[in-house]
């Protein structure tokens, strides 16, 4: 029997524990009622608006199921509504409502005060080289899976 790893060679238990720490905070400074995900897909809408479901999961990069889910709770909540396609009346495309724009605009605030916090341990060129280190990896992987 071998000894004990040492965990923090081991990205996945970081990457748990750095998510664990961003759920954390996110609660705190940002919203207890719209999550993570959550304000991707309404700052995707406010980047893009008019696309549909498909689009949208590529654009924040959740599978189809997880978008689904995230879509119908954003609708209920009355943040975004789906509406027909003027150019193709077939499908329904999707919009932030009035008060998806205002959560947006409030959100927008809070999550950059919230990533200073985050990020604070780290000068700007390490939070530079964390950022691009962290989407190289997660790019890699969704290839895999792809």
């Amino acid at each position: 029997m071998g000894g004990a790893v040492d965990l923090n060679t081991h990205p996945g238990h970081l990457a748990r524990r750095l998510q664990q720490a961003h759920s954390l905070l996110w609660g705190a400074m940002v919203s207890e009622e719209t999550t993570s995900p959550q304000f991707a897909v309404i700052n995707a809408l406010v980047e893009k608006p008019d696309i549909d479901q498909r689009t949208l999961s590529e654009q924040v990069h959740l599978d189809r199921s997880t978008i689904a889910d995230l879509v119908a709770r954003l609708a209920r909540r009355g943040l975004l509504e789906r509406v027909r396609d003027p150019l193709d009346g077939r499908r329904n495309v999707l919009r932030l409502t009035e008060e998806g724009v205002r959560t947006h605009r409030k959100l927008v605030t809070r999550t950059a005060r919230m990533n200073r916090v985050f990020l604070a341990p780290l000068d700007e060129a390490e939070r530079e080289t964390l950022l691009r280190l962290i989407a190289r990896v997660a790019d890699a992987a969704e290839e895999l899976r792809a």
